[in-house]
Order: C-alpha cells, then sequence, then structure tokens
C-alpha cells in the first residue's frame, strides 16, 4: 500500500460521505411526519488527506477545479445586521462575481451565517454550526426555489440565461482554525458514480441536493489559516459542460491542538445566481 507523504499543513482528517441504508431514493425530512424516519442516508465516514493549497491558489480556478481562493478586503466587519449584510456586503459579493467569473449580471438569493460550536452550544441565536458532511450542490435547479423563479419569469430562456450558480465562503473577524472548509477538484470527481441527488422536504416545499460517495480518487484542498480578507469561490452548479460544473464542500476537523487559544469558527456563505447577460 502507498502511503502519502504530507506537507507541512496538509491534514489527516476524516469526512462523511454518502450511504445509503435502504434501496429508495435518498432523503432528508426538515420536519419528520409521525411513523416515517427523519432520513434514510447514513454516514460513511472515511480517512482522507485534505491537502492545503496555501502558496499554489494559482494552480486551481473555478472552470478548472469547481473552486477558487480571492483576496478581497470587505468593508463590513460584524456581520450582525442583515439590512447592512444584504446592501453592503451582497454588493461586494456581486463585484467579487463580476470580477472573477466573469458575471454580467448576479442575483443573490440568500446568506447564512456560520458558527461552530462551542460545548455543543451554538454561540447566538439565529445563526448554525457548520454541516460536517458534504455539500448541498442542486443538480435539478427547478426544484430550487430561487432558480424556480427564474424559470417562471424567463421560461425557455431561463436555461440560456442562468450560466453558474455559486457559493461564496469569508471568515469573520479572525482566520478559521476550528473546522476550516475542504473543496474537491472536479476533476478528480466521477460525477456518474460519485454525486447522488437527494430529496430535501419541508413540510411546504420540496427540493433536491447532491451528496457524495466517496472515491479513492478524489483530492480535496483547503487554504490554512483562511483571512477574513480571502474569499472561497465555489460552483454549484455550471450550465457549461466543458467546464468544472461544481466543487462538493464539507468542514472537516483539523488539529488546533498547537493553537489553544484559537478562535471558533465564524463565517459567512453567500449563494448568487450567475447571468450571463445585463
Amino acid at each position: 500500500m502507498t502511503v502519502e507523504v504530507l506537507a507541512p499543513h496538509d491534514v489527516q482528517t476524516t469526512i462523511n460521505f454518502f450511504k445509503p441504508t435502504n434501496d429508495e431514493t435518498p432523503y432528508n425530512y426538515v420536519k419528520t411526519p409521525e411513523g416515517i424516519p427523519s432520513t434514510n442516508i447514513g454516514s460513511d465516514v472515511q480517512h482522507v488527506v485534505v491537502h492545503d493549497i496555501r502558496g499554489k491558489e494559482d494552480t486551481v480556478g473555478l472552470d478548472k477545479t469547481g473552486f477558487q481562493f480571492v483576496t478581497y478586503k470587505s468593508v463590513e466587519k460584524d456581520f450582525v445586521d442583515e439590512e447592512v449584510i444584504k446592501t453592503k456586503y451582497y454588493a461586494e459579493v456581486e463585484d467579487i462575481l463580476k470580477k472573477y467569473a466573469g458575471a454580467k449580471r448576479v442575483a443573490i438569493f440568500h446568506h447564512t451565517i456560520k458558527w461552530s460550536l462551542v460545548d455543543g452550544v451554538i454561540p447566538a441565536k439565529g445563526v448554525r454550526g457548520p454541516v460536517v458532511t458534504t455539500c448541498p450542490c442542486r443538480p435539478n435547479l427547478r426544484r430550487c426555489p430561487a432558480i424556480d423563479r427564474v424559470y417562471r419569469y424567463l421560461s425557455d430562456d431561463a436555461e440560456r440565461l442562468l450560466k453558474v450558480v455559486f457559493a461564496s465562503s469569508m471568515p469573520i473577524a479572525n482566520p478559521i482554525a476550528n473546522l476550516p472548509l475542504a473543496v474537491a477538484d472536479y476533476r478528480t470527481i466521477n460525477p456518474e458514480k460519485d454525486l447522488v441527488s437527494a430529496r430535501i422536504i419541508t413540510p411546504d416545499r420540496e427540493a433536491t441536493y447532491i451528496t457524495v460517495r466517496y472515491n479513492p480518487t478524489q483530492r480535496w484542498y483547503f487554504l490554512a489559516n483562511q483571512t477574513p480578507d480571502e474569499v472561497t469561490l465555489i460552483k454549484c452548479y455550471d450550465s457549461d459542460e466543458d467546464k468544472a460544473r461544481l466543487s462538493p464542500h464539507s468542514a472537516f476537523n483539523c488539529d488546533v491542538t498547537s493553537l489553544e487559544d484559537a478562535p471558533n469558527r465564524h463565517s459567512i456563505e453567500v449563494g448568487a445566481l450567475v447571468f450571463d447577460i445585463e
């Protein structure tokens, strides 16, 4: 067996991958009906190496690997005022996507503030801890409410106009030491075998997302000690089949025993639709 030699900041860790518990279509209930299991998705915990891309950021790119790291100094620092986030920070995300993704028009449809848990408790109301599973990239875009509106109003032109769905992630206040974000190189993903469509069911709607089977060919990366001036851009969908179409992503446990006073993870993630016309 070949043992992978780790670079100084590469991390040997575990990631939770898709594991079916029965032959039904994979699903998750947000509010579970009585007498029905909340999910039929198990957890396949696999040991993986997450490679530090620090100093080699120019070797990856949105159209090559499905993710990219860019430097951008936000004027917003606190991220506690919803209106300020939606006015100032959304405008900054639009600028980033126009500059680095070639977007002509950007429509942001959500944002999430994420904290790592402190003794099992989320330290602020209304925010949630990072999900330590593989990414919620949506393959069936007609089932996503934000994109459903695009099809509703643009009809046959929607497929042509909607180019890319993006997520952007950026630390708040401090570099990320706990639960950093790992992103997978699309070129190492086997879409036919590795990507599994699953249903997420709420009381008033149903959507689909992608979960990921483990494959030893997959290569995972992160940006060690990512600062608030460094933004991770992640593709969740691209209509161009000749380019990287998505990048699965997952928070992962990182050994921070040498950083006893390391702050807990605090970050913001933004979802956006990108159009190729004004």
